[in-house]
């Protein structure tokens, strides 16, 4: 009797960590709609900041394994604003981000390296495949995870849960996207600096 309940008692021990060891998933569709991707061009004649908060996807996060990171973040082109409403129907039409066509600017995960966790923050080289104006390309991106238990409440009190925040902070180049490779360069650089700023939730 000893020996069996030694060896239930040990696979119920395995059982609890293989239930620990599940990764969450996090909703990254803010009904606030705080999530936020900041884009800014500095050109020599111009300098062009901008935001979409248009953000959504799902990250799957085990706070016991952060370097297994996966998931895919989407932004509706179409939620891309600039103060200049003219400048903001030029950057949404055919002749530049082609929203109607492409709708969607996502970023799939693959996988993180150089994992370093301090704490509830993680920080890693996430790789991912980022695809906007219908063309994808291979990226790898410094990400902050903070993962905070029991905090969905403090966002939402009608709600139980975790959140999983993400910063970080890349730059892109518009042609190696096909969005007017080597023209308006004097106005438009081709150079992209994004600030990701995210809030996952994962209700219990």
């Amino acid at each position: 009797m000893k020996i069996i309940t030694l060896i239930l008692a040990g696979a119920g021990f395995s059982l609890g960590l293989s239930a620990l060891a599940e990764p969450q998933t996090f909703d990254f569709k803010d009904p606030k709609g705080v999530n936020n991707v900041v884009f800014k061009t500095d050109a020599p004649l111009e300098s062009i900041n901008g935001t979409a908060t248009g953000v959504s996807g799902k990250v799957l996060f085990d706070p016991a394994d952060p370097g297994a990171v996966k998931g895919k973040i989407v932004v509706q082109a179409a939620s891309l604003t600039v103060p200049n409403t003219m400048m903001q129907g030029h950057l949404r039409s055919d002749k530049w981000l082609d929203v109607a066509k492409y709708p969607e600017i996502t970023f799939d995960v693959v996988k993180a390296d150089n994992v370093k966790t301090s704490g509830n923050v993680t920080t890693a080289d996430v790789t991912g495949t980022m695809t906007l104006h219908g063309v994808a390309q291979k990226v790898t991106v410094p990400v902050k995870m903070t993962y905070l238990k029991d905090k969905l409440k403090e966002r939402f009190p009608n709600l139980q849960g975790d959140l999983l925040v993400l910063r970080a902070s890349f730059g892109v180049k518009r042609s190696d996207y096909g969005i007017n490779k080597g023209a308006f360069e004097d106005k438009v650089s081709d150079d992209i600096e994004l600030n990701l700023s995210l809030a996952g939730q994962s209700p219990k």
